[in-house]
């Protein structure tokens, strides 16, 4: 799934070339008729919202493109932001695209950028159209991808309430970072790293990672973990995502930036997916392990990496 890192590349994206289009239309092959999935029912993948959304979205001028945690919220004139949640293979793409009757699917125009022609790149299952002629294409293979539209004015209060703070906002001191971790005392530390309900943005490559650089076990409570460890993890954390960020995002998976290229951090792995090979860290004698924690993978060394619980 994308996490912070990959969010940020694609607004960062869409900040540059959305604002002051308008929207002149929106295609989905999404919406359902009854749709029977009860978290669907307020998103396009439902008939009668979708019907509703395309109407109010229609005529509607871009106003910002922003990030929070893992949704790209695109405010619209009308006090509306159409919210976009990537889920585990959403990418959003930027050029002209055209309609293929035949095969009864969007492609990108002959002339755009070999990019947006990668295979990763062809599951199209939104369209919107710009007054200027390009599009903006959603795309993911397994449709777990959300987009809903909610007002502007509300959606603080009545989508975020219960989202923890930004991991790299300056007021996220490494006191609110203590204090954020010490609300789930007993949980594993990488259980409650990605909790969106404590940080938000942070998934299971970049706790991984920064863990490593922490040398703590993602086993550990956090109650348990010493001052000077959470403080290590507090810098790595900054460090781990800003550098995620100039990389442009890992693309080990699905993820594509709006051109359709792959981001460069699945190079740069300490630890993620290099289960059984040898610790990097300067005069380690460790093995990089994997294990199931909560229900999702941990890579860890087995040597420098201590648990405290």
């Amino acid at each position: 799934m994308p996490e912070l890192p990959e969010v940020t590349t694609t607004v960062n994206g869409l900040q540059k070339v959305l604002p002051e289009l308008i929207i002149s239309n929106v295609w989905t092959d999404l919406s359902k008729k009854n749709q029977p999935i009860k978290q669907f029912k307020e998103t396009i993948k439902d008939e009668r919202f979708f019907k509703e959304f395309k109407k109010l979205v229609t005529g509607s001028k871009v106003i910002k493109v922003k990030r929070r945690a893992k949704n790209i919220l695109i405010n619209i004139s009308g006090n509306y932001t159409i919210l976009i949640h990537l889920k585990m293979t959403g990418h959003l793409l930027f050029g002209k695209y055209v309609f293929d009757k035949k095969n009864n699917k969007w492609l990108p125009d002959k002339n755009e950028r070999e990019s947006l022609f990668d295979p990763y790149n062809r599951f199209i299952h939104v369209i919107f159209a710009f007054s200027n002629g390009k599009h903006l294409a959603f795309c993911d293979s397994r449709k777990f991808g959300k987009v809903t539209l909610l007002k502007t004015s509300d959606i603080e209060k009545l989508h975020f309430e219960k989202t923890g703070p930004e991991p790299l906002e300056k007021s996220f001191t490494l006191t609110s970072f203590k204090s954020r971790l010490l609300l789930k005392p007993n949980w594993k530390i990488k259980t409650v790293l990605m909790d969106q309900t404590i940080i938000a943005g942070i998934g299971n490559i970049y706790s991984d990672e920064m863990l490593w650089l922490a040398g703590i076990h993602p086993e550990s409570n956090p109650k348990n973990v010493p001052t000077d460890k959470l403080s290590k993890l507090y810098t790595s954390m900054k460090k781990v995502l800003t550098k995620g960020i100039d990389f442009g995002g890992d693309s080990m998976s699905d993820y594509r930036n709006i051109h359709g290229e792959r981001g460069n951090f699945q190079n740069e792995h300490n630890v993620y997916r290099k289960k059984n090979t040898k610790c990097g860290k300067r005069g380690c004698s460790g093995v990089i392990m994997r294990k199931v924690i909560n229900g999702r993978s941990a890579h860890f060394c087995n040597v420098h990496q201590k648990l405290f619980h």
